[in-house]
Order: C-alpha cells, then sequence, then structure tokens
C-alpha cells in the first residue's frame, strides 16, 4: 500500500516563514555566543546588572576583582616568614590601585602596577606600620599587620603613569581576614602599604602578567 500524502498548501509554508523569522535566536545551542557561560564567568544579565551597581556604588580607589587572578600561584608556606623576590633589572613602575577580596579558603589583595620591567617585593609582618622617611606610626586596624613593599618603583613624575590615590584606607570587600589596606608612599623606589588581619596567619605573593599586579593571598583559618 502506499502511504498517502497530505499536500501542503501554500498560505501553510509562508505562516510557518513567518513564525520562524519572528522567534530565530530563541533556542541558540550553548555552545555560541548567546549560550551558557561558565561558572567562573558572568553569565546572565541579572549578574551583569549587579555588577555594574556594584561597580557604581564602590569607592573611587576599589577595583572590579578580575577573573583571570587564580591561575598558576605557589602553595601556601606552612610558617609566617617573610616573602621577597627582586624586581627586574631597569624596572619603574608605578601602582595604579589596590584591590581586596574573599576566595575559598583566603582573602587576597590585589596590587595594580605600570609601567617597564616588572616589580619585586618583601611582605612581611612587623610589629607597627611605621611611616617611610619620617617614622611616624601608621594606624591600621587589625591585630597584625603586614607590610607590603614593592620595589622596582619609580616616581609618577618619571614614568608619567597616575598613581594610587591612598589618601583613605582601603577596608576588606567581604574579606574574613583582611581589615584594611593603608597606603604608606613612594620614597627611593620602593612603595609601600600595609595591609591589616585579624592575627599572624601564613600569606604567598606572586606575580601575574598582562596586566602586570603583585597578588597577596592570606589564609583564612
Amino acid at each position: 500500500m502506499t502511504a498517502r500524502r497530505t499536500p501542503v498548501l501554500p498560505g501553510l509554508v509562508l505562516l510557518a516563514a513567518t513564525v520562524l523569522v519572528a522567534c530565530g535566536g530563541e533556542d541558540e545551542p550553548a555552545g555560541s555566543q548567546s549560550g551558557r557561560a561558565s561558572s567562573s564567568s558572568v553569565a546572565t544579565s541579572a549578574g551583569t546588572s549587579a555588577a555594574t551597581s556594584a561597580a557604581a556604588s564602590a569607592p573611587a580607589t576599589t577595583l572590579a576583582p578580575r577573573e583571570d587572578e587564580s591561575g598558576d600561584a605557589p602553595p601556601f608556606p606552612a610558617d609566617t616568614a617573610p616573602d621577597t623576590a627582586d624586581a627586574a633589572p631597569g624596572s619603574a613602575v608605578t601602582v595604579t590601585g589596590i584591590r581586596t577580596g574573599h576566595h575559598d579558603g583566603f582573602d587576597r589583595v590585589v596590587f595594580d602596577v605600570a609601567g617597564t620591567g616588572a616589580p619585586g617585593w618583601d611582605v612581611r609582618y612587623v610589629p607597627q606600620a611605621v611611616e617611610q622617611g619620617r617614622g611616624e606610626p601608621i594606624d591600621v586596624a587589625g591585630k597584625a599587620v603586614l607590610q607590603v613593599t614593592l620595589t622596582g618603583v619609580g616616581y609618577p613624575t618619571d614614568t608619567g603613569i597616575e598613581e594610587y590615590d591612598g589618601s583613605a584606607p582601603l577596608p576588606g570587600s567581604g574579606t574574613a581576614v583582611v581589615t584594611e589596606v593603608v597606603w604608606d608612599s613612594t620614597f627611593e623606589g620602593t612603595s609601600v602599604a600595609f595591609v591589616g588581619t585579624t592575627e599572624r596567619v601564613p600569606f604567598r605573593v606572586y606575580l601575574l602578567q598582562g596586566p602586570a599586579r603583585v597578588v597577596l593571598d592570606v589564609v583564612v583559618p
């Protein structure tokens, strides 16, 4: 027996085409640009709106966190000994921003830099925050203080890059151990900031590029 074919009316074809045009793009595959993003990305319009609102309400000295700062971090040490690294020869960078945030198991402080070469650092716990040059004490909230000394730094007048405005302390953004970051100054090739913490805990420091930034992670016990 031959199967019967039901004729398709021209009007129905036209109607179907019209519906397809009107609904185009609603069922794009997950791999398309408007499809599902990974869990580490801001994938929804609601998330984007929330991030925009937060950035608008944040102080001018607070920068939005970057998604690419979770990469090749060294392991945390088992102690609280100082962490040091040399600047690349001929480096002359300027600190352009400082950011704080909380991650699973640790708090993070990021020092964004721009200029020539790559900075070095000396990060250690100190009994008291003291101003560069004059030696005057600096108030830092918290029971412990990490002094962050960045080396390979140039004065903004030499690098031509605007320096971070540290006129007011930067509070921890949702952090558990980091209380605040207090900017000191740039003096004779170094920039100094103080990071207050609730207690002396292990920390790690490392450099990321593209753009350049020095990352300080502090363990949350």
